[in-house]
């Protein structure tokens, strides 16, 4: 079944309690929490004390996507803070296959991101030792961009890189999904969706939720 992970980025944090009890009473899947610092992306986001604070109040998993520099020191440190699943981008990994064992000897999932320019075709080797792709659909680093028409022919390219090499990665989309484009994403071969601003700029996000979970 399809999931769509709430990106608490463009929550209101003022509201943090009631943010996390809407998503935990809607019909979405996961938290996804976007870790920011302003080297490998040029905004800052959140850091250990607010992972801990979500995971404290979710009676969902935590999807942590780090968009940071030097992931490898601070793998513990996320798991310790309650990520489910830790997402590396391939971008910022020179040894991924190192970084992805140690994200799952942690006793986390293994994600890997590739961010818009960057090919599927480079994770052809590791793709059965990771649990999830994501593919950036936005350039990574603030909400509310404007989607990539490329990442249709991208999923369905991965898509087939992971039937062919027999790997159970799940294949997850973020920036710009909407109720236009999560139907054309699944039929590629999407599984997870990361949705932020629509939900929390919609007059009622639970709604909002329930239908993107309708159409995908």
């Amino acid at each position: 079944m399809n999931k769509i992970a709430v990106s608490i980025l463009n929550c209101d944090f003022g509201e943090l309690n009631r943010e996390i009890n809407m998503i935990n009473d809607s019909h979405a899947a996961w938290f996804h929490l976007d870790i920011m610092d302003g080297v490998f992306v040029p905004n800052l986001s959140f850091g250990f004390p607010v992972i801990k604070a979500v995971k404290s109040k979710a009676s969902k998993p935590l999807d942590v996507h780090l968009m940071i520099t030097s992931a490898d020191r601070y793998i513990k440190e996320f798991g310790q803070a309650g990520a489910d699943w830790l997402t590396v981008h391939y971008e910022a990994c020179p040894h991924l296959h190192r970084t992805v064992q140690n994200i799952r000897q942690e006793g986390m999932k293994a994600g890997v991101s590739l961010n818009p320019h960057t090919p599927v075709s480079l994770l052809e080797d590791i793709i059965g030792e990771v649990d999830l792709v994501l593919l950036m659909s936005v350039n990574p680093g603030f909400g509310g961009q404007d989607f990539i028409e490329n990442t249709y022919a991208k999923a369905a390219k991965l898509k087939e890189m992971i039937i062919k090499k027999g790997s159970r990665a799940l294949i997850q989309v973020d920036g710009g999904v909407d109720l236009s484009n999560i139907a054309q994403l699944s039929g590629a071969g999407v599984d997870v969706f990361v949705v932020g601003s629509f939900i929390f700029r919609a007059a009622d996000p639970m709604k909002i939720i329930r239908e993107l979970v309708e159409k995908c």
